[in-house]
């Protein structure tokens, strides 16, 4: 602020890095307050079609969300899916993002089968950005499981789950808390997860599981 002015790019960035800090601490109000700077600064800075501004609106979509505004959190998240599709074009990361963004509203409201073909149109992109075996498309993997399993659909929820495991554990490692948070589905659906990572990974990153699953 004081080398650029209250106004400049930069001062959006550092005020939307505080704001995710805010919102992971649970401060929603402080949190909203500064990603809605940041959205001023980039609407000022760039217009409203700037992918920054897609950013933004994304970040005031999760608070939203997160306060129980599921309207105003759609709305923010598809004026994001709109910004960035005229930016990067249908196959873009950040159009899945965004779509992944819509469709947790979406099956929040119980709509489904919207959820679901958006959670499948982001792992269809998520694939072909990165590859089959990306913590991205675990994600999205993990999410189409989520409905699969809202649903009463055991089994499809079962293979999203395991297959979602199988990302994160090869890619991430067994301490890691996305793992974790993968092993605890798998339990869910009546799976013990070191079996599977025994399975997947062998002997010795079964036990570095069994360590951290204790931990």
């Amino acid at each position: 602020r004081a080398a650029f002015g209250d106004d400049h790019p930069n001062v959006a960035i550092r005020v939307n890095n505080i704001g995710s800090v805010l919102e992971l601490r649970g401060d929603l109000e402080d949190a909203l307050s500064s990603y809605r700077e940041a959205e001023r600064i980039d609407r000022a800075a760039f217009g409203d079609d700037h992918p920054n501004v897609a950013r933004d609106v994304n970040n005031i979509g999760s608070v939203l969300k997160a306060r129980g505004d599921l309207e105003g959190a759609l709305s923010s998240y598809r004026e994001a899916e709109r910004i960035d599709r005229a930016a990067f074009g249908d196959d873009h990361p950040n159009v899945a993002r965004d779509v992944n963004n819509i469709g947790t509203v979406l099956g929040s409201r119980g709509d489904f089968d919207s959820a679901l073909s958006l959670y499948r149109e982001a792992e269809q992109i998520d694939r072909a950005a990165f590859g089959d075996d990306h913590p991205k498309v675990a994600i999205r993997v993990n999410n189409i499981g989520s409905v699969h399993f809202a649903r009463g659909d055991r089994d499809a929820a079962l293979a999203c789950a395991k297959q979602a495991f199988s990302i994160d554990l090869r890619y991430l490692g067994p301490r890691s808390m996305s793992t974790l948070l993968r092993a605890r589905n798998l339990l869910a659906c009546d799976v013990d997860p070191v079996v599977e990572a025994r399975r997947v990974a062998g002997d010795e990153v079964a036990e570095q599981l069994v360590q951290a699953l204790a931990e």
